[in-house]
């Protein structure tokens, strides 16, 4: 062999082996499973969501707050940022300002009175929001409507008190709010673990002759006050944390292979913000199959955030949104995010 042979074969390395017949029936299952994976799983290969994005105005218009080391003691009225409007959350005013301002939904708190009715409020006491004291479950309707709702609001540590006096007798019930806004789509929260709280819920919408029985309509709350109302309402949207937090977990888990919980059939889908990423077919392979399956979606803000709470409150936020999103997105701050949106509604 001469030294240019010699030097060839140097360049050449080696002879490589031929793979064997296994090796390539892997490679070649392996390599269509991955494709087929990536098609099943496609967005832009998914139908186009019908319908519109809904916004959901948490409270209704509300004064935003500092969420930084916040507890469920922490009273929140008194860390609120310098007001840029007067509304005060849960109340009719605020709520009304809510869909003015393109919420599509309004999302309220409900809380049973002494005397079998339901109010509209936050929290469980009076004092950190109120002038009144102690539980608002130990007060009647009647009581509740002597109360200012805006007394405990400061954004500089109780030196002064921008709210106070403008919110005297408007805590509303939740037949106001029904007699108001009953043409409206409504959200209503449970803060309290009681069955019982359900059924005067369900016997307000009677008495304002409304069907809950709507999609318009939407309850959360734990597990056994929406098992009242699912039985009454089946076609309502009904929440409680513990399943949507078993849906979104099952979603992430499994729907890569084209196989959709059970624990997703008739739930809610939770996306944070910033875990877009991490759900299968996002956004519209995923809302075909949340469509075929009776199952809500809902955005939210971003997972975890320390000064913010479950909505987006930022403008710049909305541009995280995809455009082709139909399902519902969880707004803090709609006074600001409704208007903003405007141009980009389809």
């Amino acid at each position: 062999m001469s030294d240019q042979d010699d030097w060839a074969e140097g360049l050449e390395g080696p002879k490589k082996k031929p793979l064997k017949r296994s090796t390539k029936i892997f490679l070649w299952s392996f390599t269509a499973l991955v494709a087929w994976l990536t098609l099943s799983n496609a967005s832009w290969l998914a139908p186009d969501a019908t319908g519109k994005r809904i916004l959901i105005a948490h409270r209704g218009v509300s004064q935003l707050f500092d969420h930084q080391g916040i507890t469920d003691e922490t009273c929140t009225a008194t860390r609120i940022f310098t007001p840029e409007h007067p509304y005060i959350e849960n109340t009719l005013p605020s709520m009304k300002a809510a869909i003015g301002r393109d919420a599509g939904m309004v999302k309220f708190d409900v809380a049973a009175t002494k005397d079998g009715q339901v109010a509209v409020f936050h929290d469980w006491g009076l004092d950190c929001r109120t002038d009144g004291k102690g539980p608002i479950r130990d007060r009647t309707m009647a009581e509740l409507k002597q109360l200012d709702v805006g007394y405990g609001y400061t954004a500089d540590g109780g030196k002064t008190f921008p709210l106070r006096g403008t919110g005297v007798g408007l805590m509303p019930s939740l037949d106001e709010v029904l007699h108001d806004l009953g043409h409206a789509s409504l959200l209503v929260n449970f803060k309290s673990r009681d069955p019982k709280e359900a059924e005067l819920v369900l016997a307000s919408f009677a008495r304002a002759g409304i069907d809950p029985n709507q999609p318009r309509f939407g309850f959360f709350g734990k597990a056994p006050l929406m098992a009242v109302i699912r039985a009454k309402a089946p076609k309502a949207w009904t929440m409680d944390p513990a399943s949507a937090k078993r849906c979104t977990k099952d979603y992430i888990k499994f729907a890569w292979s084209g196989w959709y919980p059970a624990s997703c059939v008739g739930g809610t889908i939770i996306v944070p913000l910033d875990y877009q990423w991490a759900f299968w077919g996002w956004p519209d392979r995923l809302q075909d199959r949340a469509a075929k399956h009776g199952t809500r979606v809902l955005m939210t803000g971003p997972y975890g955030g320390d000064k913010d709470g479950m909505g987006l409150s930022q403008v710049q936020q909305l541009t995280r949104v995809p455009a082709s999103f139909k399902g519902y997105v969880w707004i803090d701050d709609i006074y600001n995010l409704g208007p903003a949106l405007r141009p980009r509604q389809k």
